[in-house]
């Protein structure tokens, strides 16, 4: 049974930062571990993602280097540093992990099989 934890969202101001954290039991072992996001009405979307071969990171075009995305394959740990934060990042922040091989960068919530409950982050202006 894997189990993806996730912990740190909350409501903060427009120009605030929080701090996601999310760790895996019950994982042998993963390809990536990521954010992936999904505000009211809209579909889900990565938010960002380490490729644990090469240490390869991805992140979206609207994350616009304000958030960092840190992590630890051996613990099975994946952090999400969000600074400057704006209403429209208001979402539920679910962690995912992938046992799925992919050549490229894992950009795409369908790349990740593994998903933990969702941390909601609210920002308001």
């Amino acid at each position: 049974q894997v189990n993806l934890v996730e912990s740190g969202g909350g409501l903060v101001q427009a120009g605030g930062s929080l701090r996601l954290s999310c760790v895996a039991s019950g994982l042998t072992s993963a390809y990536s571990m990521g954010w992936v996001r999904q505000a009211p009405g809209q579909e889900r979307e990565v938010v960002a993602s380490i490729k644990y071969e090469g240490d390869s990171r991805y992140s979206a075009a609207f994350v616009k280097g304000r958030f960092t995305i840190s992590g630890d394959n051996a613990k099975k740990t994946v952090f999400l540093q969000m600074n400057s934060l704006e209403p429209e990042d208001t979402a539920v922040y679910y962690c995912a992990a992938s046992t799925i091989y992919l050549l490229e960068n894992y950009a795409s919530p369908s790349s990740f099989d593994h998903w933990g409950q969702g941390t909601q982050v609210t920002v308001s202006s």
